[in-house]
């Protein structure tokens, strides 16, 4: 089998460059012919097909990137393979997608929006991101490393370092796990709520909501917004620099960061929805707030990105819902159970980590796409 990896290639730090990055280190641990490309560099993708002849090209997106990853492929002969995240409405590209003998999504809730938007459901199958359990492993605080992590974030020994990551934390859930903290004054040990954003124009805007949000609720000595660009190295040791990871996000189709809190050992506070109905187990690797909200839309306004002109409507015959609110009362119980109950978030932990190198570990995720590739394609 010989595979080409469309991608954000050279890797950078976020999440569709991750997902590729992981299955090409697992596609060549397993002894896949396999090379990277960048998902929008049609001159090197063209010579990868003329020199290579790869069997399939798999593309990491989303559905406004078929023109990349499906046409571009097609367009030489090429057989593709979409690895799709969502991305909200699936608005474009049905007759395309719907042509395709195999269409891969991350999670079983991301299958459900597009066969929702009118993507048959008969060829898509769920894969997951992997993660890599070596590099993603618990390491105590009194690691050098990742005692340098807690005392440039200005954590004391004996403070819960409570850590959420994310583009920006708002989607990520932030602002309810700010109302569950300010609820839990005088009910917890000391503590400091980390929140790790990249730098963007979108990021410092809600940045500063949210800490008028924390300054209103009266905590804002305790919640701390750390900004800037990280690789992959440093977030092994991020991670294991805290002691509950809180991710009950708005809208997340897989959470590849609740899955790396896990393989750390860390207990991880989610949402009852989502790609996290497929991540983490309630009461088993996590605990899950119900949803208290779905935020619905009527309409959507798209343009170049979509394939339309700039400013084309559609209105919906149904509503959408676009995201998600995790229920602030829930967040409150499991935050108050963990920070009292150091045994149990070891419990978590524990079995937080054993899912994720079962199900989660990239070499695994590797070999069920080989497997994938050989029953419905078959391409061996």
């Amino acid at each position: 089998m010989k595979v080409l990896l469309m991608y954000d290639y050279p890797p950078a730090p976020g999440g569709l460059a991750t997902q590729g990055d992981l299955l090409l280190q697992g596609l060549r641990s397993i002894g896949v012919d396999v090379y990277a490309a960048h998902y929008d560099s049609p001159l090197e993708k063209e010579w990868y097909y003329r020199h290579f002849q790869p069997d399939i090209a798999v593309g990491v997106g989303y559905w406004g990137y078929t023109p990349q990853l499906i046409l571009h492929p097609q367009n030489y002969g090429i057989q593709p393979v979409p690895w799709l995240v969502a991305n909200g409405y699936i608005a474009n590209y049905q007759d395309v997608l719907n042509q395709l003998p195999l269409i891969l999504v991350t999670s079983e809730w991301v299958k459900e929006m597009y066969v929702r938007d009118g993507i048959s459901g008969d060829n898509i199958i769920v894969l997951p991101v992997g993660c890599n359990t070596s590099s993603f492993a618990p390491m105590p605080h009194s690691h050098p490393q990742v005692k340098a992590v807690r005392d440039s974030l200005g954590i004391a020994p004996d403070e819960i370092m409570l850590l959420t990551v994310g583009g920006d934390a708002c989607s990520k859930g932030a602002r309810e796990v700010m109302h569950a903290l300010a609820a839990l004054k005088g009910k917890v040990p000391a503590y400091k709520y980390i929140c790790k954003v990249w730098p963007q124009q979108r990021t410092s805007v809600q940045n500063e909501l949210d800490k008028a949000l924390a300054q209103e609720l009266g905590i804002e000595d305790k919640v701390h917004y750390v900004t800037g660009i990280v690789s992959r190295n440093y977030m092994p040791y991020l991670i294991n620099a805290c002691d509950i990871y809180v991710g009950p996000s708005r809208l997340e189709g897989f959470g590849m960061p609740q899955v790396e809190a896990g393989a750390c050992e860390k207990p991880v506070i989610g949402i009852r929805a989502m790609g996290m109905l497929d991540t983490l187990v309630h009461e088993e690797t996590a605990l899950l707030a119900n949803v208290a909200e779905k935020i619905v839309v009527n309409e959507v306004t798209l343009g170049a990105e979509s394939g339309y002109a700039n400013g084309h409507k559609i209105i919906f015959n149904a509503p959408r819902t676009v995201d998600y609110r995790a229920d602030v009362k829930d967040i409150t119980e499991h935050l108050l159970k963990l920070m009292n109950d150091v045994a149990y978030c070891n419990q978590l932990g524990k079995a937080g980590r054993q899912r994720v190198v079962e199900r989660f570990d990239y070499r695994a995720v590797a070999k069920q796409f080989v497997r994938l590739i050989n029953e419905k394609l078959n391409i061996y």
